[in-house]
C-alpha cells in the first residue's frame, strides 16, 4: 500500500519537465498518426486513380489496408510509388491545362476597344444597328 502511494506521489510531483516531455511525446504521436493518415488517403486516392489496375486487385489492396494497414502502406509505396508519382503528376498537368484553357477562354472573350468599335462599325454599315446604338457601343468600349 505504501509503495503504491509512493509511486502515485512521485508521479504527481514530477514537475514541469515531466509534463513537458509528456506533451512532446503526445505531439510526436499525433504527428506520426497524421502523416500515416495522409499517406493512407494518398494511397487510396491513387488506387482509384489507376485505371490499369482491375477492380479485384483494388479490392484486395483496400482489404489489406484495412486489416494490415502499416505494412500494406509500406509495401504499396515501395512497389507502386513510381507509378503513383507519375499518375499524380499527370493529373496535376491535366488540371493545369484545363485551368489555362478556362483562363484563356475567359480572357479571350474580352476584346480590345478597337476590336469592339470595328465590330460595331461593321454592324452599323450592314444596317443591323442604328447610329445611336453605334455611338453607345463606341462610348462603352472607350469608357
Amino acid at each position: 500500500m505504501r509503495f503504491i502511494e509512493a509511486v502515485n506521489t512521485a508521479y504527481e510531483y514530477q514537475g514541469f519537465w515531466g509534463s513537458f516531455w509528456d506533451i512532446i511525446w503526445w505531439f510526436l504521436w499525433i504527428f506520426f498518426f497524421m502523416a500515416y493518415l495522409f499517406a493512407l488517403f494518398a494511397v487510396i486516392a491513387d488506387l482509384f486513380r489507376d485505371h490499369k489496375l482491375n477492380g479485384w486487385l483494388k479490392a484486395i489492396w483496400i482489404i489489406f489496408l484495412i486489416f494490415v494497414p502499416f505494412l500494406t502502406l509500406l509495401v504499396y509505396l515501395i512497389a507502386r510509388g513510381n507509378g503513383m508519382a507519375k499518375r499524380s503528376a499527370k493529373e496535376a498537368s491535366e488540371l493545369q491545362s484545363a485551368q489555362d484553357a478556362y483562363i484563356k477562354s475567359v480572357a479571350g472573350s474580352a476584346a480590345s476597344p478597337a476590336d469592339e468599335i470595328a465590330k460595331a462599325k461593321t454592324l452599323l454599315d450592314a444596317g443591323t444597328i442604328t447610329q445611336a446604338e453605334y455611338d453607345a457601343l463606341k462610348a462603352r468600349a472607350l469608357g
